[in-house]
């Protein structure tokens, strides 16, 4: 291999997921020269559920993106939950910070179009380009990256490196940055079917009681859903949180398979005749579980900071909005007048993501503790699901959707459970 230099640029950021786009976004709309590196090419698949909150639609919107239906987009009025042969619907809060609705949408295209935002803001993208390593100066900062292209080997220089590289964390392993085993980690699986009579559902589907044809007495591990997708196929798929018995000892796949083969008839997913693509898989890595999320010259953003939701496997809201925090914070760094008062500055891109989830985490981590025993998630499903204004607060909850401060009662106790939730989740 021959080793090049490549020009300097003020931050790399590795991966050109949803939050590595949004970092390179945020940061050129400040004027900084942002260099995004991506190991595949688009467009691409990815693991992933396909359906955006109210809350990742907020971040989306403020990128610029067209939402329309016009543009590809599939619009839901909220979630319907459903266990046994209870089901509920809950519409989106109307809320001041967040729009009404959440959509769908395939990641096959999804992430170029926020990578094509990154462009179009000022960033530079360069595909196929994998990383392997970081660069450090003598002072054991990290100075940039090295890379393959083409067989090549690269260097890439800048003062800061943003890892949005995703689960695996390579980036983060080599500063010493481990997972925290006791932190919420999950897996889920997916796959896409044909089915006419599902396809264009107003409303995100969530499974909270998953049976099988085989064992229909037995609780099985998990939750399921099923988003539709507007272009006569839906997203089916379901996780498993760590806190459960059967996490790791679960057939996933064959799970969802005897899972599908309970549903109605007509909605086509019992008949593998009508699956579009294999069962596909990825971890969900939550709660802040690998911290701190800045050192040494290197940011982490979305899964490789574990910012996946642990209430409910949502990741792409909470990588994109870290995506503009550290856009924020870069740029604000970039303007001191002193290395040692850059370096503080973005020291606070730490503090700053654990002040705005580090409590809402927490009280994940508590979530999932509970959920993972059969007899709570049954109590839950069982008694929960009769009592629609408990599940309103649910959803905010779930969704961490309010307004602060709270304009309605459901508002005021999440935002009050966040604030006394700290000190117990410690302890737990």
């Amino acid at each position: 291999m021959t080793t090049h230099a490549s020009p300097e640029a003020d931050v790399i950021v590795v991966g050109a997921g949803p939050g590595g786009s949004a970092a390179a976004y945020h940061l050129a709309s400040r004027g900084l020269d942002v260099l995004l590196l991506e190991k595949t090419h688009f467009p691409r698949e990815k693991v992933c559920g396909d359906g955006l909150t109210p809350r990742a639609v907020a971040q989306l919107l403020k990128m610029g993106v067209d939402t329309s239906e016009s543009a590809g987009w599939i619009r839901n009025r909220g979630l319907r939950v459903v266990a046994d042969d209870i089901a509920i619907e809950l519409d989106w809060p109307e809320l001041q910070a967040f729009p009404n609705y959440g959509l769908t949408r395939t990641r096959l295209d999804f992430d170029q179009i926020l990578a094509d935002r990154a462009v179009a803001a000022g960033a530079s993208l360069e595909c196929g380009v994998k990383v392997t390593a970081p660069v450090f100066d003598l002072a054991g900062r990290v100075c940039g990256v090295t890379a393959v292209k083409d067989g090549e080997q690269l260097t890439y220089r800048a003062p800061l490196v943003i890892a949005a590289d995703g689960v695996s964390g390579r980036l983060a392993l080599a500063l010493g940055l481990k997972r925290d085993e006791k932190r919420p980690m999950g897996v889920a699986v997916r796959q896409y079917y044909k089915s006419p009579a599902k396809h264009d559902d107003d409303y995100l589907e969530s499974w909270l009681a998953l049976r099988t044809a085989a064992e229909p007495d037995v609780l099985q591990p998990g939750y399921g859903w099923i988003f539709g997708l507007g272009d006569g196929r839906v997203n089916v798929g379901l996780g498993v949180l760590n806190s459960s018995e059967g996490y790791g000892k679960t057939d996933y796949r064959a799970l969802l398979r005897d899972w599908l083969a309970n549903t109605p008839e007509e909605w086509g997913l019992a008949d593998e005749a009508n699956a579009d693509g294999p069962v596909r898989g990825a971890a969900l890595p939550m709660g802040f579980n690998r911290t701190p999320h800045y050192s040494r010259g290197l940011m982490l953003v979305g899964d490789s900071g574990g910012m996946v939701n642990p209430f409910n496997g949502e990741g792409i809201a909470y990588a994109v909005e870290a995506g503009e925090v550290a856009g924020s914070v870069v740029a604000e760094a970039f303007k001191a007048r002193s290395v040692p008062r850059r370096e503080a500055v973005l020291r606070t891109y730490a503090d700053r993501m654990d002040d705005l989830w580090g409590s809402y985490y927490r009280m994940g981590g508590v979530f999932t503790h509970l959920i993972g025993r059969p007899a709570v998630m049954k109590l839950c499903t069982e008694h929960g699901l009769k009592r629609p204004a408990l599940m309103r607060v649910v959803l905010k909850l779930l969704a961490n959707l309010t307004d602060r401060p709270g304009r309605d009662t459901a508002d005021r106790i999440v935002n009050g459970m966040r604030i006394v939730t700290p000190t117990l989740g410690r302890r737990v």
